[in-house]
């Protein structure tokens, strides 16, 4: 019994550590990419190691476009975002969850199924509401049409739906409204559920492309991922420049996975308790 158990173990382990390799291979690729000449980029077939480890491909990269704005305009929209999809999805979630009101089923239906509707759908309606309103090249046009979010408001009802119904009832003795449980009482309960979605917004907003690099068109505005653009020329590809780029870009993100992976594991048990 103990032999299956130790070999169970062990096939697990070896299943996930191929798993990890897998998944880590072209970060790795990206990092060593980065720090290798064009040459040895061009090259058939290509090393794994570079024979000259230039670090100095990170300062040029960051000094080839005007990353500093990119970052200050990456970090702020998406900042702003995340405050709109935590504060709209806490209501939403709450609302749902324990409110009573007609026609709730349908509308939460409703809102489920706008997750299944591709984002190319609404790329076009959304691009015309920003320009009729005017905001074409500012930073609402970057921030208003993802402030609300069907995911994360089912997160957040699934995570008030797991409340024990006995603190509703203690809240509502002491004379507490809806509105004053949210902020009091429910929101930090949720931490790890509202951490899950702030990640999500974060990072949705951090990693877009498209949506920015259509309703802006001057350089003072425009995101980190527009300016992996500049390392693509007539010429050709600057690849190592590139990796380099790609590689400041993604630290962030990893940065904040790692910090916030706690309260996202444990949002994602206590979603699953009670639907």
């Amino acid at each position: 019994m103990r032999s299956r158990s130790a070999l169970r173990r062990v096939t697990t382990h070896a299943i996930l550590l191929c798993g990890a390799v897998v998944c880590a291979t072209p970060f790795v690729w990206m990092v060593l990419t980065s720090l290798k000449t064009a040459p040895e980029v061009a090259q058939s077939p290509p090393s794994l190691l570079p024979k000259l480890w230039l670090f100095r491909n990170y300062l040029e990269a960051f000094a080839a476009a005007p990353f500093a704005r990119y970052f200050a305009n990456s970090f702020g929209v998406a900042t702003a975002v995340l405050l709109g999809v935590v504060t709209t999805s806490a209501m939403a979630g709450y609302a749902f969850a324990r409110l009573e009101f007609t026609g709730k089923r349908v509308m939460f239906g409703a809102f489920l199924a706008t997750m299944m509707v591709p984002f190319e759908v609404t790329f076009i309606p959304n691009f015309v509401i920003i320009s009729h309103l005017g905001l074409h090249n500012t930073y609402p046009a970057l921030v208003l049409p993802w402030i609300a979010n069907a995911f994360s408001i089912f997160l957040l009802r699934q995570f008030f739906l797991a409340m024990p119904e006995d603190y509703f009832d203690a809240a509502r003795a002491d004379g507490c409204g809806h509105w004053q449980f949210l902020v009091r009482i429910a929101a930090p309960i949720a931490k790890p559920a509202l951490t899950t979605v702030a990640i999500f917004a974060f990072l949705g907003s951090y990693n877009a492309l498209l949506w920015p690099l259509v309703v802006t068109n001057e350089t003072s505005m425009r995101v980190v991922q527009v300016g992996l653009s500049y390392f693509r020329t007539e010429q050709g590809t600057q690849y190592p420049l590139l990796m380099a780029a790609a590689t400041l870009i993604i630290i962030p993100t990893v940065a904040i996975y790692f910090v916030a992976q706690r309260q996202f594991l444990e949002a994602a048990i206590a979603s699953g308790v009670k639907g």
